[in-house]
């Protein structure tokens, strides 16, 4: 499927590259229409709205446009999005050694989840994305504010979904205070996630999004909770996550380590510590900081 481009958005990213090639110049209202080759009318209605919102400024003086200061924060995020995830790099090849498995690093970028890093023998591709709407994406908000987990659960979901809201409130205050998450995908849940790669919930068939529903019941469903394992018995495991934390203290990233395979409740503990032990490294190496425990 061949996504459906915006020509009105190409124009704004148009000005926006255009300014970020030319290095610092200013241009007024004309000379850049010229450049552009726009009319003076739309490019003035960009110009204005960039300006707005911080993304250029507007010299009263000289009536010239320059790149602004919006710019400067988003190009912060996006350097330590990067810079996060060639640190992580480094304990996920320890892992993906140690277990002989696939582990990633991904996190939340505008509204898609996008795989930063992969290592291992795996086929998880940089660069894949997932649309950050339930059922996607739970580990993302499990370990941030409550305000975050609310938000994402308030999201319109992809697929039409009936929630055990109670169930999957446990699930985040256990996660929370075991430090990971243990989940347990069908074959059905995991071809879920191949289906919405890449793929927005409106460009789902109707029929598609119906059987996606009946595939996937329930967010919380799918996390093996502390009281379901045993040291001894063996558990049905796809993944195990844990988050990073930034310099304010929230989460920022998840590891991710597969799995595919039943495992016991002894060994699910400690590759869930190693995980954990990783990602605290992450943390601590980019500068971030756990959030201190509720009292």
């Amino acid at each position: 499927m061949v996504a459906r481009r915006s020509a009105p958005t190409q124009r704004v990213v148009q000005v926006l590259d255009f300014f970020v090639e030319q290095r610092g110049k200013r241009f007024g209202l004309s000379e850049l229409a010229r450049e552009l080759d726009l009319a003076k009318p739309t490019c003035l209605g960009i110009l204005t709205e960039l300006s707005a919102g911080g993304y250029l400024v507007r010299d009263v003086h000289t009536l010239t446009y320059g790149l602004g200061p919006a710019l400067i924060a988003a190009g912060r995020v996006a350097q330590d999005s990067f810079a996060i995830s060639a640190i992580a790099r480094v304990e996920l090849e320890k892992l993906a050694a140690e277990y002989r498995t696939t582990c990633t690093a991904s996190a939340v970028v505008g509204e898609q989840i996008t795989v930063l890093e992969s290592t291992g023998p795996g086929t998880v591709k940089v660069g894949a994305s997932y649309l950050f709407a339930p059922p996607v994406g739970l580990m993302y908000v499990l370990w941030d504010t409550d305000a975050a987990f609310d938000a994402w659960l308030n999201k319109p979901s992809t697929v039409p979904l009936q929630q055990d809201v109670a169930r999957l409130r446990q699930v985040v205050a256990e996660c929370r205070q075991r430090g990971y998450l243990v989940e347990s995908l069908t074959g059905a849940g995991r071809r879920l996630y191949s289906l919405l790669a890449g793929v927005a919930a409106r460009d789902l068939p109707e029929e598609v999004r119906e059987l996606v529903g009946e595939l996937v019941t329930s967010l919380g469903e799918r996390v093996h909770l502390g009281t379901d394992l045993r040291p001894r018995k063996e558990h049905p495991v796809s993944l195990l996550a844990a988050p990073t934390y930034g310099g304010d203290g929230r989460q920022n990233m998840v590891l991710t380590m597969y799995v595919g395979t039943a495992i016991t409740g002894a060994e699910i503990t400690r590759r869930g510590a190693a995980l954990v032990t990783a990602a605290d490294a992450v943390t601590a190496a980019s500068g971030g900081r756990k959030p201190r425990p509720p009292h």
